[in-house]
């Protein structure tokens, strides 16, 4: 019986992997320079593969992965039916609003957010009962204040220098974020016995 994991690609994947080694799993067939899509460690009891983010709930709902590491963000963004084990407390950073310093959020009337989380977005306000208009952003989320476009931004914070370098600062923290470590609900029933130890080991490394 194999194990598989879903990973993040980038800094995420590359810490989990770090994490796999040290709990003595090892992966000949891996670099990251590597074309292969599912990497298996020596003793043929654990695989992982590497997508984006967003893609990584489904896979585990999905029952195509046991277990999955990803970001609180993506989670709370493409929300899915997993069970959260455990906080890694890898890529450690804040959900905020951010804007101009001497602009405060325009509470009371309807205000404009570009974001490249909607769903985070919209909740957020949703729960202040501030209306909004979401405007979805891929690319340089900072820019949408600066151009007029949106009153105010959602996005990631780690350490504030690209809102600083812009004239804008963090207005208001919506939650922290770090990667979670995550399980299809059935394997956790089906698999307990091999995933249990391997949670307790992540647990042990933190």
């Amino acid at each position: 019986m194999v194990i598989r994991f879903a990973l993040a690609k980038g800094r995420v994947a590359k810490k989990a992997i770090e994490l796999l080694t040290d709990l003595g799993y090892v992966f000949l067939d891996y670099s990251e320079k590597s074309r292969k899509l599912i990497f298996t460690d020596t003793t043929g009891t654990i695989e992982f593969f590497l997508v984006k983010s967003p893609d990584v709930p489904t896979y585990v709902e999905k029952g195509a992965a046991d277990i999955g590491i990803v970001g609180k963000d993506v989670l709370l963004e493409h929300p899915a039916q997993v069970y959260e084990m455990l906080n890694l407390d890898i890529g450690k950073c804040k959900m905020c609003v951010a804007g101009f310093k001497n602009q405060p959020i325009p509470y009371g009337k309807k205000m404009i957010v570009g974001t490249k989380y909607p769903v985070i977005a919209k909740d957020y306000f949703h729960a202040k009962n501030q209306l909004v208009d979401i405007i979805k952003i891929n690319g340089s989320v900072e820019l949408a204040p600066l151009i007029g476009l949106a009153d105010c931004i959602v996005d990631i914070v780690e350490s504030g220098n690209t809102l600083k370098e812009n004239g804008l600062s963090v207005l208001a923290e919506i939650c922290e974020i770090s990667s979670r470590l995550i399980v299809n609900q059935v394997s956790l029933k089906t698999k307990r016995d091999m995933i249990d130890p391997i949670i307790k080991a992540f647990e042990n490394q933190l």
